[in-house]
């Protein structure tokens, strides 16, 4: 089975009990954490040992999207994770991020964390899946991440102004998970994608199944919603904490 865990999905700051952006991926005995915003450490220990991660892939530095990293690697060198990951015959804490990332956090020179470098575009393999990076019209190095697992595929935008698109992957995706941090009120005035914009970039790709995450805590989940779906032509789900989707 194959599944997509919402720990966090708030836009650029957590709302009231929200969490920054966070999901947990998992299909064949593999399990990756693909970005860790603020708040979503403490929600992933509700779904999963954190033991039983075998990478984290962090899209860019922006804090909403990468800072409960420190609070993962505090659990892993000091904390119950000693054992796994600093222990003999453990395993180094495997994270995946653009350049830059590793100077700014305080375990950058930890000896039990792996950090590994995301170029522009490439692959790599964690267990059972294949993932896929592009970069993004984000203004910092971001990377949209796709992840595939016998024939189905979890695209996920990052973050992005309408510059980028899920077809830069150059396969047919089954789930997109895009963000569509407001309403096309607002479209331009940062660089990110409104519903409207995420539900044409979804349907001019061809995907399967769009959810939209990284709304906005004051903006209304139904409005983004409705204009994505007007413009992506087929219903949309929004991402919520705590949601399961399968993939």
């Amino acid at each position: 089975m194959r599944t997509l865990t919402v720990l966090g999905c708030d836009g650029s700051w957590p709302g009231p009990g929200g969490a920054g952006s966070g999901y947990l991926v998992a299909a064949a005995g593999t399990s990756i954490l693909l970005d860790a915003g603020p708040g979503t450490f403490s929600e992933l220990q509700r779904h999963i040992d954190p033991d039983d991660i075998d990478a984290v892939v962090v899209s860019h530095a922006h804090p909403d999207h990468w800072t409960d990293l420190e609070s993962f690697a505090t659990w892993a060198g000091y904390g119950p994770g000693r054992e796994r990951f600093r222990g003999a015959g453990g395993r180094p804490l495997v994270v995946y991020a653009p350049p830059g990332l590793r100077e700014l956090s305080h375990y950058g020179d930890a000896t039990w964390v792996e950090w590994r470098d995301l170029a522009e575009s490439g692959a790599c393999t964690v267990g059972a899946l294949e993932v896929r990076v592009t970069s993004t019209d984000h203004g910092i190095a971001t990377r949209a991440v796709c992840v595939s697992h016998d024939g189905a595929t979890l695209a996920y935008s990052a973050d992005s102004g309408p510059g980028w698109s899920v077809k830069s992957f150059g396969v047919d995706v089954g789930t997109f998970l895009c963000e569509a941090t407001y309403t096309q009120e607002a479209e331009g005035s940062m660089l990110h994608l409104s519903g409207r914009e995420a539900g044409a970039m979804a349907g001019a790709a061809g995907v399967g199944r769009l959810i939209v995450t990284h709304r906005w805590p004051t903006v209304s989940a139904d409005e983004v919603r409705r204009e994505a779906e007007l413009a992506f032509g087929h219903p949309v789900e929004q991402a919520s904490m705590g949601a399961v989707f399968s993939w």
